[in-house]
């Protein structure tokens, strides 16, 4: 729908100060950055920052580890399925490398395990690529220009956006695998903006000191995924894919070492024993638990599967006690809440004003800060848009993108967005967009190191379901980053693992009928399962009259 007559109302507003704040923004005259002590001031009014939005873990190897309830309640539920009803003495699909989760960093671990003389499975939960990499949009960060800039500096960025709690070695290799990546993606046929002299376009991210931002338009993640996709579904004869089958728990082998999956048949309600030389976590994030209420711009799938089954196994969680909100999710129209809005609106020179039309932040802050700020503006300092339902929001000024680089340049440049909004009524080279802020991405996630090995020999770690090289908050553009680099260095680490130091040896789900004891003595009920796999949106009173309906967990 479009904006109301109220809103339109409200609008005027920014539009009486636009003028103003264009002309400061062609002098360079910006809102100043937080001090590091302010910084530390409006970080109060983080989510994360609520100590009764979480707890310590009672079970499992991170036990007394505080993290998000939602989080906590995947973490020490019971299995999904009875272990003793899973026969493992025969199995339907065998394989050098099991990739569990089939986004940026399945697919990219698939292509270079398959390039490492591996046979692949990639099993996935919904089609393959539906994953918060195709939801990811502004872009990718890499020094790649050859001036005024290196992966030295990008180190730098990422470790303070991290707070500098991040693991020293993943960043280290983050930033200097950042340039190959870029060029991985090209030599594969990926389309970013470029200058007509075949330069790539950067912009600034929030919380970057150097203009790194690589991206195609507003879909980078899209395209991103469409080219690694279209590349393993040309090598069939060594990638083979699993839609609509994700996996409910992992399989060790009597030396201890990972070994397989149990997949379950989302279509068929059948489960499935693969068995692997060596197994790659890929499972992406966690925005569907929905922490602390609060709406997401994640895909459908993104429960925290991944995290259940490794911790199971034995691997500690860590960085989990963070989690990012973008700072701009959409609020109103509410057919598309929680969609994201790109930080690449605000790289490009988009203003975040409140209800006066007043300018409260830097739009270039890190995203904690700048979802901190936002957070404050509207329910400490009352001065959020309302919309029709009561939420609050605040203006992101998209047609002053127009006034600072002229008419067109908004559908050009975002064109995912301009045709979102059209949809709605709502030409955003015209009229301001309203937002809050939406919880985005899992900061933390399964300790692993910087070649992807984890603690249970023959599991290995790549994307959004690992944690440590973010630390306590991530920059924009490093999550599409994280995903090539770190995809492609498990995938590569699995293959020559399972030629070289794989163990054959009886498989075995002993490991979850120990977490199944550990849960029950510590007072978790039975019908308490995990991994969740889907969401429930049902409603309650729908579920009441379901007299005949049998869910184990959110399904059905």
């Amino acid at each position: 729908m479009p904006y109301p007559e109220e809103l339109k109302r409200l609008i005027k507003k920014v539009e009486s100060t636009r003028p103003e704040r264009v002309a400061r923004k062609k002098r360079n005259e910006e809102v100043p950055f937080l001090s590091l002590d302010d910084r530390e001031k409006v970080l109060q009014y983080h989510p994360d920052f609520r100590e009764e939005g979480r707890r310590a873990l009672n079970i499992g190897p991170s036990k007394g580890y505080k993290i998000a309830h939602e989080m906590a309640d995947i973490l020490e539920a019971h299995s999904r399925v009875k272990p003793a009803q899973i026969d493992l003495t025969k199995w339907d699909y065998e394989t050098d490398v099991l990739i569990i989760g089939g986004g940026g960093a399945g697919t990219s671990a698939a292509l270079l395990a398959q390039e490492n003389g591996a046979k692949v499975i990639i099993a996935t939960k919904l089609r393959h690529g539906d994953a918060n990499t195709m939801m990811a949009e502004g872009g990718i960060q890499a020094a790649t220009k050859g001036h005024k800039d290196s992966p030295y500096f990008h180190y730098l960025d990422v470790m303070g956006g991290g707070h500098f709690k991040n693991v020293p070695e993943l960043v280290e290799t983050l930033a200097n695998k950042a340039p190959d990546a870029i060029m991985w993606l090209e030599s594969l046929g990926c389309n970013f903006s470029k200058y007509p002299d075949g330069t790539l376009k950067t912009i600034h991210g929030g919380g970057t000191s150097r203009k790194r931002m690589h991206y195609a338009a507003d879909i980078t993640g899209a395209e991103m995924m469409r080219t690694i996709r279209d590349e393993a579904r040309n090598r069939v004869s060594d990638i083979q894919v699993l839609e609509f089958a994700p996996a409910v728990e992992l399989i060790l082998n009597e030396h201890g070492r990972c070994a397989g999956a149990v997949l379950y048949n989302l279509e068929t309600e059948e489960y499935f024993v693969v068995k692997a030389k060596a197994v790659v976590m890929a499972t992406g994030g966690s925005g569907r638990l929905h922490m602390q209420g609060f709406m997401t711009t994640n895909h459908y799938g993104a429960t925290g599967d991944g995290l259940v089954l490794a911790y199971r196994a034995g691997v500690p969680v860590v960085f989990l006690h963070t989690v990012q909100y973008h700072p701009t999710g959409i609020v109103f129209p509410e057919q598309a809440e929680g969609i994201l809005i790109t930080e690449k609106f605000r790289g490009s020179g988009a203003n975040l004003v409140n209800i006066d039309g007043e300018q409260f932040v830097n739009e270039r802050e890190p995203r904690d800060v700048e979802a901190a700020s936002i957070i404050k503006e509207c329910v400490v300092k009352a001065k959020g848009i309302p919309t029709p339902t009561g939420k609050l929001g605040i203006w992101l000024d998209s047609p002053m993108i127009e006034d600072l680089a002229g008419a067109g340049t908004v559908e050009r440049e975002f064109p995912g967005k301009y045709i979102l909004y059209k949809r709605f009524g709502i030409d955003i080279s015209k009229e301001p967009m309203l937002i809050y802020p939406t919880l985005h991405y899992q900061n933390g996630g399964l300790e692993f190191k910087a070649t992807g090995h984890t603690g249970l020999p023959g599991l290995f770690v790549a994307g959004e379901v690992g944690g440590g090289i973010h630390g306590e908050n991530r920059l924009m553009g490093n999550s599409l980053l994280d995903i090539i680099v770190f995809g492609r260095i498990a995938g590569k680490s699995a293959a020559l693992y399972a030629k070289n130091e794989f163990k054959d040896g009886k498989l075995s789900l002993e490991h979850a009928e120990r977490y199944n004891k550990e849960a029950s003595a510590a007072g978790i009920a039975e019908d308490k399962v995990a991994p969740m796999i889907l969401p429930d949106y049902t409603d309650p009173r729908v579920r009441e009259r379901q007299l005949t309906t049998h869910y184990v967990g959110t399904l059905r």
